[in-house]
């Protein structure tokens, strides 16, 4: 299958690890991966602040560049902007947008998918052949659990694991207080939130809190480092990149 690569601005711009990952696990899995060389943001933050207007010329980037008909899927290592384009860029592209506009999202749309789903339901794969002697934790993101509705599949990812000893985090669907621009103006529920999710991470004496969005992994990791916790983030794509001839070195000084 010739997959479509979403970077996402986070994933480019601070946690490239997590989109080489991906790349490296998709291609181990026998695929062509591609990297349209034009993306850009997908217009998710705009949206969410409340600007529908204004990402309009996003979408359209998006939708002519991973439009292209030889791309057979979409995949992107987070659930957030997977989620933007499966529901938001129609909702744009309705208001704002033109015919064209509304074809380009329709066609993406249908092919698009966060990275866990698109292992789980398209590929039919658990067991993808990684390795990750550590202590882990699973963090579900709301957009992953909430809008894609991914439900289970990251752990049936990570419970097919060789080597992880994966523990269950206490309240995992609670929200860790990140939510964009809401960290932002309501800094003192998001901290407080943040100080709960926190607390249950470290509290399975887990080496490594994990999810499919690199924004929760900044908001949570950001957190246990200021309290020197010795628990980090990583994101799913890096577990599952992970292999006994190429493990993930998880070092003191990385943790």
């Amino acid at each position: 299958m010739r997959i479509g690569l979403f970077a996402t601005c986070l994933g480019d711009t601070l946690f490239p690890e997590a989109v080489k990952s991906t790349a490296v696990l998709l291609a181990r899995l026998g695929h062509d991966v591609v990297f349209p060389p034009e993306q850009t943001c997908c217009g998710q933050m705009h949206v969410n602040t409340g600007y529908q207007r204004e990402p309009v010329p996003l979408v359209r980037g998006f939708a002519e560049q991973f439009g292209d008909p030889s791309i057979e899927a979409v995949v992107m290592p987070s659930g957030s902007c997977a989620g933007s384009v499966r529901h938001q860029h129609e909702i744009v592209a309705e208001r704002y947008g033109d015919a064209a506009l509304r074809a380009g999202v329709a066609t993406v749309k249908a092919k698009t998918y966060e990275l866990s789903e698109f292992l789980v339901d398209v590929l039919d794969v658990t067991r993808v052949g990684a390795y990750f002697p550590h202590r882990v934790t699973y963090h579900p993101t709301c957009h992953s659990l909430r809008m894609l509705r991914v439900g289970d599949k990251p752990l049936r990812l990570l419970r097919a694991v060789d080597g992880i000893d994966l523990v269950e985090l206490p309240e995992a669907d609670a929200c860790c207080g990140f939510g964009g621009t809401f960290a932002v103006k309501n800094g003192e529920t998001s901290s407080a939130m943040l100080q709960d999710k926190m607390r249950h991470v470290t509290g399975t004496g887990a080496d490594v809190c994990t999810a499919g969005d690199a924004s929760c992994l900044m908001h949570i990791g950001g957190g246990l480092s200021r309290i020197k916790a010795g628990t980090r983030t990583l994101h799913l794509a890096q577990i599952l990149a992970a292999t006994r001839t190429s493990p993930y070195a998880l070092t003191e000084a990385a943790r």
